[in-house]
């Protein structure tokens, strides 16, 4: 099993959310974290505490992100003008990977990855295997025709808990999608708070 794959079942579990709102969470069954200390009274966090849990959320929410993808995504953010933990979520959603999954394409984050990974997408009718290939406002996103009656494919399309945005145009008919805009904090259906203004803070002092 691949570090990510079994880091997924461990997320939720260590923040004590159900970061991606699936109904098999194991937060569901258990609220504690894992592993034999997991049960342990937690103490307050301090300032440091909190916002490293904020980027270690937001970064394991987009498929456990490494540290240095992720360090790389922020440092950009902050390079363009306007609000960084704003432009950090314009970043993030605008990964391949991300889209993939935000168009009901796929069932989870990590299988966008590997989805994308395998060859089964194409951006503006060329095939694109880089799940964190960026795209741009009007492009548009579809599943390649032979990849279409895969079973992860019809599965995820009608997945009732969660909805695609409206910054995206989703045909699941054709299962193509154009991404129309880049979205703001506020866009984004995330079934957790996240915060990205922590995750300033944290970069900013460390």
């Amino acid at each position: 099993m691949t570090k990510r794959t079994s880091a997924k079942y461990k997320i939720d579990r260590r923040m004590g959310e159900n970061i991606w709102g699936r109904p098999k969470s194991p937060v569901n069954r258990r609220e504690y974290g894992p592993g034999q200390h997991g049960q342990r009274r937690k103490g307050k966090l301090s300032d440091f505490g909190i916002q490293l849990r904020a980027k270690q959320k937001l970064k394991g929410y987009y498929g456990d992100l490494t540290e240095k993808q992720f360090r790389r995504i922020y440092a950009e953010a902050e390079r363009v003008k306007g609000d960084t933990g704003e432009n950090l979520i314009g970043l993030l959603e605008r990964r391949l990977d991300a889209v993939v999954y935000r168009a009901k394409f796929v069932p989870t984050i990590f299988s966008a990855r590997q989805f994308v990974n395998h060859g089964h997408v194409k951006v503006n009718g060329q095939k694109v295997n880089i799940p964190s290939y960026r795209v741009k406002e009007g492009d548009v996103i579809e599943v390649r025709d032979r990849s279409k009656q895969l079973a992860i494919v019809l599965e995820a399309a009608g997945l009732p808990e969660r909805d695609v945005p409206d910054y995206m145009d989703v045909d699941h008919s054709k299962m193509s999608a154009t991404f129309t805009r880049t979205p703001q904090l506020g866009d984004v259906p995330y079934p957790v708070l996240m915060e990205p203004n922590l995750v300033v803070e944290f970069y900013a002092k460390n």
